[in-house]
């Protein structure tokens, strides 16, 4: 057997991991976050005025390495880990309530009654961009260490039937991008005739992802590397989904109001399972035409990719729905704490309905983003999303207690009027653009966020080297290790620099 079919048969017919073990694995990236303020705050008193060297290394070693331990050498222990990691995390902001309630006097029904009525900065919703950010860090590891050892199994994509990490990345991808899309944040607020020329623009700015799509392709085939067939099909790809979604999403959004996208959603997710529980269309994604799993033809060549775009419109469609709640205007933080209990009582629901779902049909599917699948992926981006917006509430928490604001990557709290009119002065003289701007500068998140597109491409393109100069699949666990750190760092380090040059590489 080649080396290209041993990789090949490496990543093939598994099945998956437990919803426990998924869901373990949002909330240790939630964790990352917390302790990245906790660090901050106790070492450096939220300041970022030191080198930017230094913060670059800080938020490496704090939220983005632990990943990496997290999905290869942690992983069967990460129950501990995180259960460790959440018993400190309350020892440590009991600690500063105590210094808190020393020096102010105040009870612990006071502090959170004033805590409930503080004004947080509304000019950006950290939660979402964390979502946004780690959806793609995380699959930048996946897509490198799977193809090593030490990476479990089960936490590689399921063959026809599972769930795992990594079989959430395509649809984890799709939701972001319709989270802060322009119908979610309600900037298509005009007539029909505007709408159509929003959707056809949507045509150009999808454009690179058609060119990554056969730019990827062509790589690909010309240099013989190895690939999963049966995720996409023999000649569609990730871009090319991610680019015909858009479209599609753009136009449906045309015919219907944006306020109703999730019963569309359930519409096009109920109607695509009736065709594969009626039809035989189910058989023909599994097996081909002919039963045998032959890829002649285009459509049959292709038909995982092609046929799963009814799925992944109907995840895009949700994501619009939860995009237009999520960024309504709110500025209290009792105001988001009822948003989080929604988005909580929403993540319930849908559990029960995937457990309903399996039973009547079939287990989720990513191979056919079929219903189960669908209701899948939104339960897990909404928990995503919820773990989030409770390591940005106790952050507020202990920037509320300890008084420290110049945390990156969470809510800014509002200052008080006297403040206020010291900020109008510092304006006047264009000192707080230039603090706005070290607050801009110091932080990886910021940098990914930035530039996402150019991250997850340069992630492509050094995965690809990585398995042409290196033997992953005979790596022992410290060659693995030390290849995916040097990998993840060379992505983040890259983008990075770019921020604090603040450049933005988007040209279309």
């Amino acid at each position: 057997m080649e080396q290209k079919e041993y990789k090949e048969a490496f990543v093939s017919n598994l099945n998956g991991t437990t919803l426990t073990e998924n869901s373990l694995g949002l909330i240790s990236c939630a964790l990352c976050v917390v302790y990245h303020g906790l660090v901050l705050i106790y070492f450096f008193g939220g300041s970022t005025e030191s080198p930017w060297k230094k913060f670059v290394l800080i938020d490496f070693v704090v939220l983005v390495a632990p990943l990496v331990f997290f999905c290869t050498t942690l992983s069967d222990v990460l129950h501990w880990v995180v259960l460790v990691l959440a018993v400190v995390l309350v020892i440590s902001v009991f600690q500063i309530y105590c210094q808190r309630k020393k020096s102010a006097h105040q009870h612990l029904k006071e502090v959170i009654a004033g805590f409930l009525e503080t004004s947080l900065d509304m000019n950006h919703i950290p939660f979402v961009t964390l979502f946004r950010v780690y959806v793609n860090v995380a699959t930048s590891i996946c897509i490198l260490a799977v193809d090593f050892p030490i990476f479990p199994r089960r936490l590689a994509k399921a063959e026809t039937y599972g769930t795992g990490p990594m079989d959430f990345g395509t649809a984890g991808f799709i939701f972001a991008n319709a989270l802060v899309s322009p119908e979610a944040r309600q900037k298509n607020k005009t007539a029909s005739h505007s709408k159509f020329y929003s959707a056809v623009k949507q045509i150009r700015l999808v454009s690179p992802l058609v060119f990554l799509g056969l730019t990827r392709l062509i790589i690909v085939k010309t240099m013989n590397y190895h690939e999963h067939i049966s995720e996409y099909g023999l000649h569609w790809n990730f871009f090319f989904t991610l680019a015909v979604v858009r479209i599609l999403s753009s136009f449906l959004l045309i015919l219907c109001p944006v306020r109703s996208s999730w019963i569309v959603s359930c519409g096009i997710g109920i109607c695509y399972q009736l065709l594969l529980e009626t039809t035989n269309l189910k058989h023909f994604i599994l097996h081909g035409s002919d039963g045998k799993d032959t890829r002649d033809g285009l459509i049959n060549a292709n038909r995982e990719g092609l046929f799963s775009m009814f799925g992944y419109v109907s995840i895009y469609m949700a994501g619009v729905q939860a995009g237009t709640f999520i960024m309504k205007k709110r500025m209290l933080v009792i105001e988001w704490i009822k948003v989080q209990g929604c988005l909580a009582m929403s993540t319930f629901i849908l559990l029960l309905l995937l457990s309903v779902c399996e039973v009547l049909t079939e287990p989720v599917s990513r191979r056919m983003a079929n219903l189960s699948y669908v209701i899948w992926t939104v339960e897990h981006s909404l928990l995503f999303i919820n773990m989030f917006m409770l390591a940005d509430f106790i952050l507020v928490f202990v920037k509320f207690l300890s008084g420290m604001s110049n945390v990156p990557c969470s809510w800014n709290i509002l200052p008080d009027s006297a403040q206020r009119r010291k900020e109008k002065t510092l304006l006047k003289n264009n000192a707080l653009e230039k603090v706005d701007k070290n607050k801009m500068r110091f932080c990886i998140i910021d940098a990914i966020s930035r530039n996402q597109l150019l991250f997850f491409l340069q992630s492509n393109v050094l995965t690809g080297l990585v398995n042409l100069t290196v033997d992953t699949l005979h790596s022992n666990t410290f060659i693995s290790l030390f290849v995916l750190l040097v990998y993840v760092f060379c992505n983040c380090i890259f983008v990075y620099i770019l921020h604090i040059n603040d450049i933005t590489l988007k040209f279309w």
